[in-house]
């Protein structure tokens, strides 16, 4: 904004003429066309392709996400008194009994308890281990990117 003053000569009877005149400059910029959504229009997503690093974090926890569910299914029967002969159940059992061997024995509960002890540890376990591979894969790719 620009401001000009201009000064008469003065007068006779000793009065000031104070004229102003201000110029103001906007810049507007321009907005694109957004035609109205028709029926049956499809709206294409223009967002950026996910990184590798993001692909594999998410494939990484979705995989440990789908063991930690199945160990808590077991945990949930076994807990319940679930049928160990039904084949659902057993079948259930024979896929989560890899994760669940190495935690068996930690704490003296009876073969037969429904509290399935091992089982919480494994999903705690694969938690940290799913959490380590994330932080592990950022890390690296952070200090290389």
């Amino acid at each position: 904004m620009s401001v000009g003053r201009t000064r008469p000569p003065e007068d006779d009877d000793d009065r000031t003429k104070v004229v102003e005149h201000r110029t103001e400059t906007r810049r507007v910029e321009p907005q694109p066309y957004v035609a109205p959504a028709a029926a049956g229009q499809v709206n294409v997503n223009t967002a950026p392709a996910a990184s590798p690093v993001w692909t594999f974090t998410r494939v990484v926890t979705l995989f440990f996400t789908v063991l930690e569910v199945l160990l808590l299914f077991r945990f949930l029967l076994k807990l319940l008194g679930a049928n160990q002969s039904q084949p659902l159940v057993a079948g259930l059992y024979a896929i989560t009994e890899p994760l669940v061997r190495p935690f068996q024995g930690i704490f003296a509960v009876a073969p037969d308890a429904a509290f399935d002890i091992a089982a919480l540890i494994a999903i705690l376990f694969l938690f940290l281990v799913a959490a380590l591979i994330v932080a592990l894969v950022k890390a690296i790719a952070g200090r290389t990117a």
